[in-house]
């Protein structure tokens, strides 16, 4: 059980380091690093990281897995009374899949400029059109998600790869 004397700030920087921690795990793997878990009641139900490479599946983004494994926890796929905590700004697929399964909150910790649909170029998870919307905070622990990010890009790089 959380420390109720924690402000929310404090507790979602103890849930994103947790996050992080999956991110290093796709680092260690050559993936790129984004973590992601999905809180319910004060504990984790669904981790995952970047898997993309490794599973050779545009579909294995960190934010996918961890909703899955929450899914399959609560046994339902409606994610009601959870929050996903996850490294960079979810894309469109992670923000279309965040409406699908009723998250209510995200968490995360760097903008997109490339691809955010949830603040940066699309507000998919605010978007009046659809049948759900979540509450965004991004800027969770944003330098050291970002520093992650930049020292994995600075190695691809001088590897010679994308």
């Amino acid at each position: 059980m959380l420390n109720t004397t924690m402000t929310i700030d404090e507790i979602h920087q103890r849930w994103m380091w947790q996050a992080i921690d999956q991110a290093h795990r796709a680092f260690e793997q050559d993936e790129v690093p984004v973590g992601a878990i999905v809180v319910h009641q004060d504990r984790v139900i669904g981790e995952g990281y970047n898997l993309r490479e490794t599973l050779k599946d545009p579909t294995a983004h960190a934010e996918m897995i961890a909703i899955t494994q929450a899914a399959e926890a609560l046994g339902s796929w409606r994610l009601i009374n959870c929050t996903l905590y996850v490294t960079l700004e979810p894309c469109p697929m992670c923000a279309g899949a965040i409406v699908q399964s009723r998250l209510p909150n995200v968490v995360y910790g760097t903008d997109d400029p490339k691809g955010g649909a949830c603040n940066t170029l699309y507000q998919i998870t605010d978007d009046p059109r659809l049948n759900h919307r979540s509450t965004v905070t991004g800027g969770v622990l944003r330098d050291q998600c970002r520093a992650l990010l930049q020292e994995f890009f600075a190695e691809q790089r001088a590897k010679g790869k994308k």
